[in-house]
């Protein structure tokens, strides 16, 4: 049926010219004058079924991974140090820990050079574990971090434009998994960094142009790689900084401080009484996790694998 909205109207109007004074009237909301069977939102309302179901398997690690977007055209254009630039890896450190502030699920992250992984502990509800929404918060949350902390790393050197960074969701069913999954990571840290300590001697100290130095790596291994650096430059790889050769690790710790609250005992004046707390707090480690040891000396951040 059809509604007539001026037609309704005019029988208003002649029903109050009828009665006179008013003193008392029901009021109809106008939504349900407007509402039909057909309402909109039923009628379009289909579209939905076209979403697909992303929700990540149960009694799974869920890791969200970011990588840096064309990062070496971003570091050139910002001036990083090669082969290693400390403000840099200091953002990125403490745009992750604003990652993990923000979702305490996350039982350890790892990162190096322009990536960062992030884990979320198997028993994770968050989302309703869903991949898309894990994967675009992680990766907003640590961009605008990048951004916003910028100047504390970077004083006044501008940024000249925005950073991206793309992200993927990958499941690890096992504590094996996934300690397999942040070894590799390490690895190749490890691997990166030999070869860009190298090639950047090669071409800041011996003069070579990058072409000449990635022709003399050629083929190389890592022992070949150590001999450059220790014979020709004095420089002993194992004394470079832990954490140029094995990345940042973050994880939850609790930690007891002490602060000072006023209080004001029975029949006593106020004073201040010194009280301790447990808080967790992220702490950052640049250390060996593809070993026992690490993991022996936090043996909370695994789940058990018969959950």
């Amino acid at each position: 049926m059809n509604f007539d909205f001026r037609r309704t109207l005019m029988l208003i109007g002649k029903v109050s010219r009828f009665v006179g004074r008013v003193r008392s009237c029901v009021v109809i909301p106008l939504a349900r004058v407007f509402t039909s069977s057909n309402m909109a939102k039923s009628k379009f309302e289909y579209v939905r079924n076209f979403e697909t179901d992303d929700t990540c398997l149960r009694n799974c690690y869920i890791v969200v991974r970011l990588d840096g977007r064309n990062f070496h055209r971003f570091a050139e254009q910002h001036q990083f140090t090669k082969p290693n630039d400390n403000r840099a890896l200091g953002l990125m450190s403490r745009s992750a820990h604003s990652v993990m502030e923000e979702l305490e699920d996350i039982a350890i992250a790892y990162g190096q050079s322009d990536e960062f992984s992030f884990v979320f502990k198997r028993s994770s509800t968050w989302f309703k574990r869903r991949a898309s929404k894990l994967m675009t918060h992680v990766a907003s949350q640590f961009s605008s971090s990048y951004v916003f902390y910028w100047k504390e790393f970077f004083g006044d050197q501008p940024i000249l434009y925005p950073p991206s960074f793309d992200g993927r969701v990958i499941l690890y069913p096992s504590n094996r998994n996934l300690r397999d999954y942040l070894s590799w990571r390490q690895a190749d840290c490890h691997i990166n960094n030999l070869y860009n300590t190298v090639f950047w001697t090669l071409v800041q100290r011996a003069g070579l142009t990058t072409a000449q130095a990635e022709d003399r790596l050629k083929g190389t291994l890592a022992a070949d790689k150590n001999e450059i650096l220790f014979s020709e430059f004095d420089i002993n790889y194992n004394n470079e900084s832990a954490l140029h050769r094995k990345g940042t690790t973050l994880i939850w710790e609790k930690r007891n401080e002490t602060v000072t609250k006023r209080m004001k005992p029975p029949d006593e004046e106020e004073k201040h009484v010194p009280v301790i707390r447990s808080r967790r707090r992220v702490q950052a480690y640049h250390c060996d996790i593809i070993g026992d040891q690490f993991w022996e000396e936090h043996p909370d951040i695994l789940e058990d694998d018969n959950c």
